[in-house]
């Protein structure tokens, strides 16, 4: 049994954060704060970047019916050009724990960093693969900012949002140098500032 396991404190009540969208150029970070329920226990979790897509899909589906509570919040593209990823990505956790309806006792956070927040908490690397709790965050912020990027494939079809997410691809490299950024990518990191155009003609993409 892991020494983070949520079974070993079946009083405290737990809660496991997580985040999405640190490493792509476009959109938001997107976290989610899950409260299980020790009586329903959820076959399958594990970190989301392990699923497909369709397991992913079910797995969110019975986290929603299952859980206690779940939390989301998030930072915006302007939010993370103005304090940057890392303070971005805690923001948005910080935010997925005051919107649960349930107040934890603890929170696990995947990762080095934990979020200012006014309860314990206690940061671990490789978490979303270890405490269940932080995998069915990290399915559910998955989730819903793939969601979102989907949609955003469709306002702005150059870019093949619904392939890669925002991520640095080749693809999409190449479609910034041909089109230019989108009001989506976040001018702050290197390749979006190479690849910037004047506002004015940023305009040509409309807003989401």
């Amino acid at each position: 049994m892991d020494l983070f396991d949520d079974q070993l404190m079946p009083i405290v009540v737990l809660a496991g954060v997580d985040e999405v969208g640190r490493g792509p150029l476009a959109g938001p970070v997107i976290a989610a704060a899950v409260i299980l329920d020790a009586a329903q226990p959820i076959a399958g979790l594990r970190d989301s970047k392990k699923l497909t897509p369709a397991r992913r899909s079910q797995l969110a589906e019975i986290i929603g019916a299952q859980a206690r509570a779940i939390g989301v919040g998030r930072a915006e593209v302007a939010e993370i050009d103005e304090l940057n990823i890392l303070r971005a990505s805690l923001l948005a956790m910080q935010r997925a724990v005051a919107n649960l309806p349930i107040r934890p006792d603890v929170v696990y956070v995947d990762g080095n960093f934990t979020p200012s927040l006014p309860m314990s908490a206690i940061a671990i690397v490789g978490g979303d693969d270890r405490i269940a709790s932080i995998s069915a965050a990290s399915i559910v912020a998955k989730v819903i900012r793939d969601a979102e990027m989907n949609r955003a494939a469709a306002h702005f079809p150059n870019y093949g949002f619904e392939r890669h997410k925002g991520y640095a691809t080749a693809a999409h490299l190449e479609a910034l140098r041909r089109f230019g950024p989108t009001p989506l990518h976040r001018r702050s990191f290197a390749p979006i500032r190479q690849a910037s155009l004047d506002p004015a003609e940023t305009a040509m993409f409309g807003e989401l």
